[in-house]
């Protein structure tokens, strides 16, 4: 098979990495706020549900949290008697999410512990409400400083979708290794996914960058 021959398959897969990416990214970002704004929050249930959350999924190894999800959730489903058999895309989605949504709750958490003493004590004497400090003074200093940060952890969720070929899921390495299998091509598979998945890196880091620019645009208009 000549090199243009890969390709079609190979874009079959990328597809697949692009949607795990971007729903786990979605997924996450929206789990790291809620984990890193309930790590400070004064209820201490809310607090606890979020620092063990996050210690366990940025204390344990995403291989074996996707593995858990896909394989030993059933089992123990069966053992109470219900069905939490996942689809492999369910699985991979919900274990990238989990563990990027860990790690974004330490940059939340970081992002709204930064903001100047001076912001909440004159939020305090003008009566606002913890929740109406939150949103109208922490938050929109904070964001932008996460950004960087959110991009960094975007980048990596991107290359740790090539997990979920070890639950069958037929993102971009599974196709790779589909036809590395039916080719033996090694070289010239895996540099054609390599170049894929730096490609793939590199328009993400581009919308990460305008997102950065359009939110520090917003912290800017505020002012």
């Amino acid at each position: 098979m000549e090199w243009t021959q890969y390709l079609s398959p190979l874009m079959l897969g990328a597809w697949v990495t692009i949607e795990l990416t971007i729903y786990s990214t979605v997924f996450g970002a929206i789990l790291a706020f809620a984990a890193g704004i309930g790590k400070l929050a004064h209820n201490p249930l809310i607090k606890a549900i979020s620092i063990g959350y996050i210690e366990i999924f940025r204390g344990t190894s995403l291989l074996v949290q996707l593995f858990w999800l896909y394989f030993a959730l059933p089992v123990a489903g069966q053992a109470i008697g219900i069905d939490l058999r996942l689809p492999p895309v369910v699985a991979g989605v919900m274990a990238l999410s989990l563990n990027i949504g860990a790690y974004g709750a330490e940059v939340v958490r970081g992002a709204i512990q930064s903001v100047s003493k001076d912001q909440y004590e004159a939020a305090k004497a003008l009566n606002f409400t913890p929740r109406r400090t939150l949103w109208r003074i922490a938050l929109p200093q904070a964001i932008p400083e996460m950004m960087p940060s959110f991009g960094n952890l975007a980048i990596q969720n991107l290359k740790d979708t090539a997990l979920v070929s070890l639950i069958s899921l037929s993102d971009l390495a599974f196709r790779a290794e589909q036809l590395r299998n039916f080719t033996q091509d090694s070289t010239t598979i895996y540099t054609l996914a390599l170049l894929m998945y730096f490609g793939l890196a590199l328009v993400l880091t581009a919308m990460m960058k305008l997102l950065e620019r359009f939110v520090g645009r917003w912290r800017a208009g505020a002012r």
